[in-house]
């Protein structure tokens, strides 16, 4: 019998600490009375793209930016606290845990990185010391963080498990494959997709592959897992849900184009946007449509929803945030393009291109 995955975690001190929110990967958080309409509070200036959304945690907000600098926020001012330059890309989100940051970083010439290969680097989230580092392949994969176990990926095709207090390698194992989603944890396996259309599940503990299945396009979607199911996205235009036990596909679902995006999943709907301008509410279940919204571009960045409202963000730069049960359209910014919005402390951070709005309701 399949448990349930674990709910989001519940501490006041970490109330979106990883990419996704939960280790689960399912981007949504409960929030009482977060909801549209929205009175800004304070923006911060990342002065470059913010292509990944934050963590929120430890009283602060910390986000990396597109040209490689982290940087802490204060959540009270939106002033920056202290930053860390990487000399590479910053193509990831960071992580929180055991009173630490980590991040992952890649050299490219994209973000005029005067570093090659990849970094995973971990710091102190009240001064921005660094505790400890790594060398990696180039990696975008965002760090997944559990019972002192790091996970992270890279374009080498490994995936790794560190010590997140020391930095210890505890194993490696090859995909054969470029990776560039970020590992997913549930039932006590990673799942991650790579380049080769293939879906992985590795044992936690030790790494031991447990299922494998291919012939699936190329994964740079991040998988969402629940109900027994891993739900990702594939750039042959499809979404798949596969058997979390033994890999067997249960469903997809094609779309216009490309899919980039990761899902986001919230009372058994599955909710993706595609290259070809659609965003997707999907049956979890059954893999059949419940709704469609057609935006003014594409959709490349995951989705996220916060008391019952999803939003997703398009490459016409505009945000929309939408009824999850409806997909009836509640609020609309004219700002935005990849991963819209995380959550933390009674308040909705809004990631613009090159901006963190944060957002209150507004009173009744």
């Amino acid at each position: 019998m399949t448990r349930p995955t674990k709910p989001p975690p519940k501490s006041a001190a970490l109330p979106w600490p990883t990419y996704g929110a939960d280790n689960a990967r399912l981007r949504a958080v409960a929030a009482p009375g977060l909801r549209p309409p929205f009175r800004r509070l304070w923006t911060f200036h990342g002065r470059g793209l913010l292509e990944f959304p934050p963590a929120v945690g430890y009283d602060s907000v910390f986000e990396e930016a597109f040209h490689g600098r982290l940087s802490s926020i204060d959540p009270a001012t939106g002033r920056t606290r202290w930053s860390y330059e990487a000399h590479r890309c910053g193509w990831s989100a960071p992580a929180l845990a055991d009173n630490l940051v980590f991040a992952t970083f890649i050299g490219n010439y994209e973000c005029k990185a005067t570093r090659s290969g990849g970094q995973l680097v971990a710091l102190d989230p009240h001064t921005g010391r660094v505790r400890w580092q790594r060398a990696l392949g180039p990696s975008e994969s965002s760090p997944l963080v559990a019972d002192g176990n790091l996970y992270v990926a890279d374009q080498n095709g490994y995936v790794y498990d560190f010590s997140d207090r020391t930095g210890h390698l505890r194993w490696r194992y090859s995909t054969g494959a470029a990776i560039k989603a970020s590992p997913t944890l549930a039932y006590g396996r990673i799942y991650i997709g790579n380049y080769d259309g293939q879906m992985l599940a590795l044992d936690a503990r030790t790494g031991r592959l447990d299922w494998r299945t291919s012939g699936y396009g190329r994964f740079y979607s991040t998988a969402s897992v629940n109900a027994g199911r891993v739900y990702v996205g594939s750039l042959d235009g499809r979404v798949y849900a596969f058997s979390a036990r033994n890999g067997a596909t249960l469903w997809s679902l094609g779309t216009g184009s490309y899919v980039y995006a990761s899902p986001a999943v919230w009372h058994g709907l599955v909710f993706i946007g595609s290259y070809d301008g659609t965003f997707y509410a999907i049956n979890g279940g059954t893999g059949s449509l419940r709704w469609t919204y057609h935006a003014g571009g594409r959709i490349s960045g995951a989705a996220s929803v916060v008391d019952g409202i999803v939003y997703f963000s398009s490459f016409d730069h505009r945000t929309y945030g939408l009824t999850a049960t409806s997909g009836r359209l509640r609020v609309e910014w004219p700002d935005g393009e990849y991963s819209p919005v995380v959550a933390g402390n009674g308040r909705l951070y809004f990631i613009g291109l090159g901006r963190i709005y944060a957002l209150a309701a507004k009173s009744r």
